[in-house]
């Protein structure tokens, strides 16, 4: 019989925890204004994608203490994203996860610098996690894969040129840009467990795949629907631009309709590994209820 354990909430804080204090802990030997933003950036936030690795892990039996390096690597990678998708040349932000900007609490240099040595430190991480070789090459690989033109940045290179085309992007198109942007890596969280145990990540792919596009449509559901204290950042941004999003194109009861189908794609791709799934399953569930 399947353990339930703490609730939810409770192991996503405790990873969160423990995946920030990793973080610091190698940062630490560093002083000046860009460790500190290092620190400061990855502070706060949900860890969902920190969670699905090490969740993705203990499916494949690694030990949380090896996954836990490649665990805080996404949480960096993203929070340089972060960094650098507030700043004034992209979106423009002051507030993210309810406190000031990088750029707004030191500088756009300091911000700019901060980013991109948290995009390092990522890779450091698992370059040097006590895995086999294979494995680091693997996620290694398919993280700057997901990170850059083919994954994250070419969704956000999408996404910018959203912004002055003659029209809104159609329903396909703001798909393949999310599937960038926000997807790609949730994906490689997802399934970076079976990379870590060298087996196909096929059926996690998939998960990810779904949870991912959920997690979008959910982000432009609150954006309409949010409580900007609760979500952190400022909304509405993206109907005041005119930007297409997921509920312009289908209407609010229309993306939350969508983002049950996916919730249902995503639980069906874990399948194969029966009970043990329970807590993505409830990761995925909580990804279509969160209020942040």
């Amino acid at each position: 019989m399947h353990m339930q354990g703490p609730p939810l909430a409770a192991r996503m804080a405790q990873a969160t925890a423990d995946i920030q204090a990793h973080i610091a802990q190698h940062v630490a030997p560093h002083t000046g204004d860009v460790a500190a933003a290092m620190v400061y950036a990855c502070t706060g936030g949900k860890g969902l994608r920190g969670f699905l690795v090490l969740e993705s892990a203990r499916l494949h039996g690694i030990a949380r203490a090896d996954a836990l390096p490649v665990a805080a690597a996404i949480e960096a990678l993203h929070a340089y994203s972060l960094v650098h998708d507030d700043m004034p040349a992209m979106d423009n932000d002051d507030l993210r996860r309810g406190r000031p900007t990088v750029h707004r609490k030191w500088s756009e240099a300091t911000a700019l610098l901060t980013g991109d040595a948290l995009q390092s430190l990522a890779f450091e991480l698992i370059a040097t996690a006590p895995l086999t070789a294979a494995a680091r090459i693997a996620l290694l690989a398919a993280l700057a894969k997901g990170a850059g033109i083919a994954g994250m940045v070419g969704g956000q290179e999408m996404d910018i040129a959203a912004e002055t085309a003659q029209s809104p992007l159609d329903l396909a198109q703001i798909t393949a840009l999310q599937r960038g942007k926000t997807g790609a890596l949730l994906t490689w969280s997802a399934s970076a467990g079976a990379l870590m145990a060298e087996v196909d990540p096929a059926a996690l792919i998939a998960y990810g795949d779904a949870l991912g596009l959920a997690f979008q449509i959910v982000d432009d559901i609150l954006d309409v629907t949010g409580d900007a204290a609760l979500v952190g950042k400022a909304l509405r941004k993206d109907a005041v631009a005119g930007k297409a999003t997921f509920v312009s194109l289908l209407g609010l009861d229309g993306a939350k309709a969508r983002a049950q189908d996916l919730l249902h794609t995503a639980e069906a791709a874990l399948a194969p590994y029966g009970d043990t799934a329970i807590t993505l399953r409830e990761t995925a569930q909580f990804v279509i209820t969160r209020q942040n």
